[in-house]
């Protein structure tokens, strides 16, 4: 039997109106996920309330497990959230904000420093690890962000736009820690605009709009849905978000 690493059931959000609406998911653990859909679909949302960053108005929230609202500390234990603005101390380096980061999360101090030390370097950070973060680039922050997503070895990792405003190099590089880890057996959940990432990545792909699930599977499964047989991803995504798609339920 599969385990589930994220089970969501009538999700449900408003603000001035309804953002989610009965969203009902399933992602395995061991799997990168792609949550793609249209600007104003739902996918941060859903994501900052999977995180524990937002509260939801109806429905349940299961990570491993755990219902996020009846031990929400459970929950956040086991899972890190990346937003797609790295969100860094400035004044600090590496190191420090790696040692904050591992503090907040009660880490055993001499595991924590090996930890960061091992991050680091497999992040290719360690020349710069004693620098302040002002200076860096949006791709280094980016780095130092994902390594303190990571000190704390969740088993579900959440990225909201990761790849946005990377030269090819970062980005590589962040792909390739993002696959390591789905193959160290961790579930990785990602949101991109960019829809070769997600082609050529994700296990599976959801796409949701207006706050609805309209399709998710591989990329042949949505193929076969779409009716877009040998085409890229671009192609299947926007048959299946046209107007006349997008009314129509998600398949069984």
């Amino acid at each position: 039997m599969t385990t589930s690493a994220l089970r969501i059931r009538g999700l449900a959000k408003s603000f001035d109106k309804p953002v989610i609406e009965g969203l009902d998911l399933d992602i395995a653990a061991g799997e990168l996920y792609a949550l793609l859909g249209p600007n104003g679909a739902g996918k941060t949302t859903t994501l900052r309330m999977v995180a524990g960053l937002a509260a939801p108005d109806a429905g349940s929230i299961e990570i491993f497990g755990i219902d996020t609202q009846r031990d929400p500390l459970g929950a956040k234990a086991i899972t890190a959230w990346l937003p797609d603005e790295a969100m860094l101390y400035d004044k600090l380096t590496p190191l420090e904000y790696l040692a904050f980061v591992a503090g907040l999360w009660r880490m055993d101090p001499a595991h924590a420093a090996a930890e960061a030390d091992r991050l680091l370097q497999w992040l290719d950070l360690w020349e710069q690890r004693d620098t302040r973060c002002e200076g860096f680039s949006r791709g280094m922050k980016q780095k130092v962000a994902l390594a303190g997503a990571l000190i704390h070895d969740p088993r579900l990792l959440i990225l909201d736009e990761p790849l946005t405003g990377l030269d090819a190099t970062m980005a590589r590089l962040v792909k390739d820690a993002l696959r390591a880890q789905v193959d160290a057996g961790k579930t990785v959940i990602v949101t991109t605009h960019i829809l070769e990432v997600a082609e050529r990545m994700a296990d599976r792909i959801g796409i949701i709009a207006g706050g609805r699930l309209l399709a998710e599977g591989t990329l042949q499964d949505l193929r076969d849905r779409a009716g877009t047989a040998g085409m890229t991803l671009e192609d299947t995504f926007i048959r299946l978000t046209s107007p006349a798609s997008a009314a129509a339920p998600v398949a069984p």
